[in-house]
């Protein structure tokens, strides 16, 4: 299997990577980004790119791919709808559109999160952008796509958040993280488990296209 991976710098793009390259079935792995992601292996290719919202130049290089890990995302707090909407729905849609029209047989894998909308008409802002987003997604003629909606996420394997707020209280929260792994996953799932449950998922598939935590922890 041969895969794109966008965010691979994040904390849960750094997990996904991290398990593409010890998995003996993915072939190889091209990183597409703004930043290097800092790791170095035979499988791993990267792509320094600025605009992530035009990939014309890039056609070539992103064909022949069979699945695509989007793990891109940006907080809401302190930003608006419109500003929020750019970088979300926009953005991922730039990206979405682009391989599916070079990748018809690509499996399409979408970090999300738990709460979000997709009636695309509730309350909270981001619930309702992040719903679109899987709604049109779902749309795109991808041999299939699937929304994984994690809700609290353990990074493992020295894996920090690149927010330094995030990654505090990911520091304070840990021992409670790990005990919630335990006895409630349907709220807690691991960068580890999140990135086998793409690699499976883009292999062999899954009986419905949104995925909670206890879904991805069950893969």
């Amino acid at each position: 299997m041969k895969v794109i991976l966008f965010g691979a710098t994040g904390m849960v793009g750094q997990g996904v990577l991290r398990e593409c390259l010890l998995d003996p079935e993915v072939e190889s792995v091209l990183v597409v980004g703004r930043s290097p992601s800092g790791r170095r292996h035979a499988k791993l290719r990267e792509i320094l790119h600025d605009n992530f919202f035009d990939f014309s130049a890039l056609e070539s290089q992103l064909a022949g791919y069979d699945a695509c890990f989007f793990c891109l995302g940006v907080s809401s707090v302190g930003m608006s709808e419109e500003r929020y909407r750019h970088l979300t729905y926009d953005l991922t849609l730039a990206a979405a559109t682009t391989l599916a029209k070079l990748n018809p047989g690509m499996v399409f894998v979408y970090v999300t999160g738990r709460g979000t909308d997709s009636s695309e008409q509730g309350r909270l802002m981001w619930a309702r952008i992040k719903g679109k987003t899987e709604n049109d997604l779902l749309k795109l003629p991808f041999k299939a796509a699937y929304m994984f909606r994690p809700a609290g996420i353990q990074p493992l394997h020295g894996i920090r958040s690149k927010t330094a707020w995030y990654q505090a209280v990911y520091v304070a929260a840990a021992p409670l993280l790990t005990l919630l792994h335990r006895v409630a996953p349907t709220y807690v799932t691991t960068t580890e488990q999140v990135g086998r449950a793409m690699i499976k998922v883009a292999r062999d598939g899954y009986p419905k296209p949104v995925l909670e935590s206890e879904d991805i922890n069950r893969l």
